[in-house]
């Protein structure tokens, strides 16, 4: 179901301070509704933080974030939104699609849902490709597919908003590429908004927007198309390295102009000492 202002998610001077440390830093950004959005960094720039405040696990925010609408972590949000930890959320001692009937029973409780959680768990196996292992045990998995029984309950829902932290993190090539033809699949045919995190760049190439983060600041909010035109870069990775290059400057330049400031005035200061001392 796309926003009608077709605007998924609004952060207006986000700001996270964990631990003494500003984690995000007074950040302004947008996703689309029912388009796939890369939030791109290296890792420790804040994507993690950034996707919990959205989905409201993250205390101590200030700032502005509306969500589908309603503020983060607003209660009527929880059955809206998938979430998809790095860590596979998945009981190994259940199989797949006993994990997937546990989790349907919490979401769709009661009798009277039954078919409607039958059809969700086949719905969801079937939109990660683990039909065949459907009776498998989960912790007799390989680590990829036990990243997909945790997409497929995030998928139970059908929700709105899909939230990815780096979802295709040590899966091969096949794994990656599959995953991402689901993610588009479900952005096309169910206008389901992705927000989905990497710090992998040439993923940046498969999303229709980007957020570029580094050290907790935004470097660009842009199409990939976009932001290699603007940069004048082959690829994303080498455009985002542009920027990265451009804030140190700025930031070279700025730490520079403070220090011969406070030379000047600490030169203008013992000139009036010695102007003093003199007229003594």
């Amino acid at each position: 179901m796309m926003n009608s202002s077709g605007v998924a998610v609004l952060g207006r001077g986000l700001t996270v301070v964990r631990g003494g440390r500003t984690v995000l830093r007074g950040i302004d950004f947008t996703v689309h509704s029912g388009r796939i959005t890369g939030l791109l960094g290296p890792s420790g720039c804040g994507k993690s933080t950034l996707m919990r405040a959205v989905v409201g696990t993250q205390a101590r925010t200030t700032g502005t974030l509306e969500v589908l609408g309603r503020p983060a972590g607003h209660p009527a949000l929880r059955s809206r939104i998938g979430y998809v930890t790095q860590a596979p959320s998945v009981y190994d001692d259940l199989t797949v699609r006993q994990n997937l009937d546990y989790f349907a029973a919490v979401l769709l409780p009661g009798r009277a849902a039954r078919d409607a959680r039958r059809e969700a768990v086949a719905r969801a196996v079937a939109d990660v490709d683990l039909t065949s292992h459907a009776d498998a045990l989960a912790g007799r998995l390989s680590g990829g597919q036990r990243s997909r029984v945790s997409l497929a309950v995030a998928l139970l829902g059908a929700p709105e908003l899909l939230v990815l932290d780096e979802p295709t993190v040590g899966l091969d090539p096949v794994l990656r590429r599959d995953l991402w033809d689901l993610f588009h699949r479900l952005a096309a045919d169910r206008g389901t908004t992705i927000l989905v995190s990497s710090h992998v760049m040439d993923e940046a190439e498969r999303c229709h927007r980007l957020i570029l983060l580094r050290e907790g600041a935004i470097l660009a909010e842009d199409t990939p198309g976009d932001l290699r035109a603007r940069t004048r870069s082959a690829t994303v990775e080498e455009g985002f390295l542009r920027l990265v290059d451009a804030a140190d400057g700025k930031a070279g330049e700025r730490a520079g102009a403070h220090a011969e400031e406070k030379a000047e005035k600490s030169a203008g200061e013992s000139a009036g000492e010695s102007a003093e001392e003199n007229a003594r």
